[in-house]
């Protein structure tokens, strides 16, 4: 189990570190910048020393017959040697020299440690604000942004990309609170339809007519939940993105996806366009198969009453449309076709899918790195276009 913040054994923040390292820095460059300037006052105040005693030659070789007029240790006027009292003069000056530079370095440390510390302060004021807000949030209130303000840097950059991070989370938590309530629901329906038809149906003596209708609703309900079962867990799949990739002939999976429903649209009175370009997709054989079988079986099954078409087309650039007459869709709906469990206008939970169909399709695309984009026919029906990466 990973320790609490109060079990951490105690560390130096960055604040303190910033401040440490400012702080060095600045008495290193301070003490070297010093001692380069002793050195060069040393040495050229001996020069100088010496040529205002009238001769310019350094002290350390300057004859000690040269006297120069002033006072002894006892305060009697007399002379001096000129060698002794430059020595003093330099001793005197680089000693001054020396305490000033010190005090002064010392001084300007501790303001420079006191900026250091604000200035970090303010410049780490973003993570702090950062840390506080990832620790405070949780399923509920995922819709806290930082929206911090401030010139274009690495700071605000982390900032948005956290916000950018939040609205991912918090629209993958409505989904999935959406998802499970949908699910939820439908699984209801028919669990509740199997238990009327055992307690009432099968209440007493039935006749075989009437034990026959409840097989037929119990067959039914089964079925349903099946398909809703298949669908959740190839949704479930899809979701977790792909092991492995292989070249897959997408025409091809389009052509057998639609031989398979060719005899239900014949049924349902909707011609079957067809136009197959070869195009070579990197991706799931499996998951793609349900990918087209989707389209296809929803294009027919959501069409006119009789005389509808379909309309199914393939690119060499990995791309694959299916379009189809029917009811007019409202373009404010057309989003939300792709969430799970969401159905056009008028239809009905009592439908033959799941509500699945869609939703399944853009998880498919998502996981082998595609697009899919939908839009509405003016005279009724939808087109989708599916653009998937070439193998």
């Amino acid at each position: 189990m990973p320790a609490t913040a109060s079990e951490r054994p105690a560390r130096l923040t960055v604040r303190v570190k910033l401040t440490a390292l400012y702080g060095v820095l600045f008495l290193g460059s301070g003490a070297v910048l010093l001692t380069v300037i002793y050195l060069l006052v040393r040495d050229q105040l001996a020069v100088r020393l010496a040529t205002t005693m009238g001769r310019a030659v350094p002290m350390d070789t300057m004859p000690s017959s040269i006297a120069v007029r002033g006072y002894n240790p006892d305060g009697t006027l007399g002379f001096l040697p000129a060698g002794e009292v430059t020595r003093a003069v330099e001793a005197t000056t680089l000693d001054t020299l020396l305490l000033v530079s010190i005090l002064s370095l010392v001084g300007v440390a501790g303001v420079s440690v006191a900026a250091g510390w604000w200035l970090s302060g303010r410049v780490l004021r973003p993570l702090h604000t950062i840390t506080a807000t990832a620790q405070r949030l949780s399923s509920t209130n995922l819709h806290e942004r930082l929206a911090i303000k401030g010139p274009p840097d690495e700071l605000t950059e982390l900032a948005e990309t956290f916000d950018r991070m939040l609205d991912r989370l918090e629209s993958s938590f409505d989904s999935q609170r959406r998802f499970v309530a949908n699910a939820s629901h439908e699984l209801r329906t028919p669990l509740a339809v199997q238990r009327a038809a055992v307690q009432i149906g099968l209440a007493g003596n039935p006749s075989p007519e009437k034990a026959a209708e409840i097989r037929e609703q119990l067959l039914t309900a089964n079925r349903r939940i099946e398909r809703l079962i298949d669908g959740l867990l190839v949704l479930a799949r899809s979701d977790r993105g792909l092991a492995k990739r292989a070249e897959v002939e997408l025409h091809a999976v389009v052509g057998e996806a639609v031989e398979q429903y060719r005899a239900e649209a014949e049924r349902r009175q909707v011609e079957l366009q067809v136009r197959l370009t070869e195009a070579t997709v990197a991706g799931d054989r499996v998951l793609l198969t349900q990918l087209v079988t989707n389209l296809v079986s929803n294009a027919i099954r959501h069409n006119l009453a009789e005389g509808g078409t379909v309309w199914v087309r393939t690119d060499a650039f990995g791309g694959l449309t299916v379009s189809n007459t029917g009811p007019k869709v409202p373009a404010k709906q057309i989003p939300q076709l792709f969430e799970p469990f969401r159905r056009g206008e008028g239809r009905t939970d009592k439908g033959e899918g799941a509500g699945l169909g869609l939703s399944i399709v853009d998880s498919i695309t998502r996981a082998h790195g595609g697009t899919v984009k939908a839009h509405r026919r003016p005279d009724g029906g939808l087109r989708v276009k599916v653009e998937l990466p070439r193998g």
